[in-house]
């Protein structure tokens, strides 16, 4: 009995997540290797708090630049949560600008390979689901 409570909140809980994905209000993101314009690099030392949207979707609050979106090569996300502790390897430098000048982990997985950041408008922000706010 206890088992399929388990199973049955587990569905929702995956189903609810396609749904999310599904109806999201972002548009797609850029073109792998996309670099970002100018003035719009980041610092890991100001990352304030992070969400994950779906397996291969993070946004990060930079603080006093916004919130970008890291997408994923492959679904490295897949089983980690919001509440998830960050791993940043930031391969030699703290200023990102690219993909490859950042290796991310969430939780106790390994790093994921990142295909491309982009800077979400405050327009895009207001319209996500307050839940899926970082």
């Amino acid at each position: 009995m206890k088992t399929t409570a388990i199973l049955l909140g587990l569905a929702a809980a995956a189903a609810s997540s396609l749904a999310l994905a599904a109806t999201s209000p972002l548009p797609p993101p850029p073109a792998a290797g996309s670099v970002l314009p100018q003035g719009e690099c980041v610092r890991t030392e100001d990352f304030r708090n992070h969400r994950i949207l779906d397996d291969r979707t993070l946004l990060i609050d930079v603080g006093g630049k916004g919130v970008y979106r890291f997408t994923m090569a492959r679904s490295c996300l897949r089983g980690a949560v919001s509440s998830d502790p960050l791993t940043i390897s930031g391969v030699g430098r703290s200023r990102i600008c690219k993909p490859n000048d950042i290796e991310l982990g969430v939780g106790r997985g390994g790093y994921c390979f990142i295909e491309s950041i982009d800077r979400l408008s405050p327009e895009q922000v207001a319209a996500l689901p307050r839940r899926s706010r970082p």
